[in-house]
């Protein structure tokens, strides 16, 4: 492993102090280690196919790993895998609440919602009341595909400045509703684009950051994308959990490029 402190001295800047959030059993932000995530590819309501991807990130030493939500049935398979596999999930929920109050009820560790996309205020209350209760936190993710159109017009063009501004917006509304267990994301293909828009926002609040690089692709260069971009922002202390998104059917080789990149820079993690 190379030692990136003495091969370049006084290049690293130690983690940014972030507020702790508990995720099942483990916990992101603070002084704790950076947790490697990871993201299974099956169809969450694919019982039997989905438990045997959990158990191979297991063994791979996965602790946290996330599930797509796309339907009533999927979210309903979450208290099956936490029966079935000791493994901290995560429930990808895009626009329909009841998937997220499901997930919540049947064990889930955390959510991953964007505010903006649920229909009534109502409905995030009671979200956000149940996730209180069982002291779920919530991931905000913000992705540059995706930005609300009125923040592009805004701003005229994809910039740095309208990512942190749409997860802002997002984290106001949780603030508002007294939910403070909450962690951010903001991902992009591109690779400068996530360096600023990352940075920004580790100055403005002090929520942990999920970073990676999205559709980062296959590969050497992909994997180089990744690294590099991932790597600026541990350097500069920014990051309380990662995932590496190369489109191999394999997912042990996201497990093992994340891993790479916090050795190489001898940063401590799960």
């Amino acid at each position: 492993m190379i030692n990136f402190k003495k091969k370049f001295p006084g290049a690293y800047n130690p983690k940014k102090l972030t507020r702790e959030v508990k995720v099942g059993n483990i916990i992101i932000g603070g002084d704790n280690p950076v947790v490697i995530q990871e993201m299974c590819s099956t169809l969450t309501k694919d019982i039997s196919s989905t438990i045997s991807q959990l158990r191979y990130f297991k063994e791979l030493g996965v602790k946290l790993a996330r599930v797509a939500i796309p339907d009533e049935e999927s979210a309903r398979a979450i208290r099956v895998l936490k029966n079935e596999v000791s493994i901290n999930l995560v429930a990808d929920i895009q626009f329909n609440h009841r998937y997220a109050i499901i997930a919540i009820e049947s064990g889930v560790d955390k959510i991953r919602l964007n505010p903006g996309n649920i229909s009534s205020r109502s409905a995030l209350l009671d979200i956000v009341s149940l996730a209180k209760e069982r002291t779920v936190p919530i991931r905000i993710g913000v992705n540059s595909g995706s930005l609300e159109k009125n923040i592009l017009l805004k701003y005229g063009a994809l910039k740095p400045e309208a990512m942190v501004e749409s997860a802002l917006k997002q984290v106001l509304i949780l603030e508002k509703l007294g939910f403070y267990d909450i962690i951010v994301s903001l991902k992009s293909p591109d690779v400068l684009l996530t360096i600023k828009a990352n940075r920004l926002m580790s100055q403005k609040v002090d929520y942990p950051l999920h970073i990676g690089i999205t559709e980062a692709g296959i590969g050497d260069e992909s994997s180089l994308i990744s690294a590099i971009g991932m790597g600026i922002l541990l350097l500069e202390g920014i990051g309380d959990t990662i995932r590496v998104s190369l489109s191999y059917r394999d997912r042990a080789r996201n497990i093992i490029a994340g891993r790479k990149i916090l050795e190489s820079l001898s940063i401590q993690y799960i």
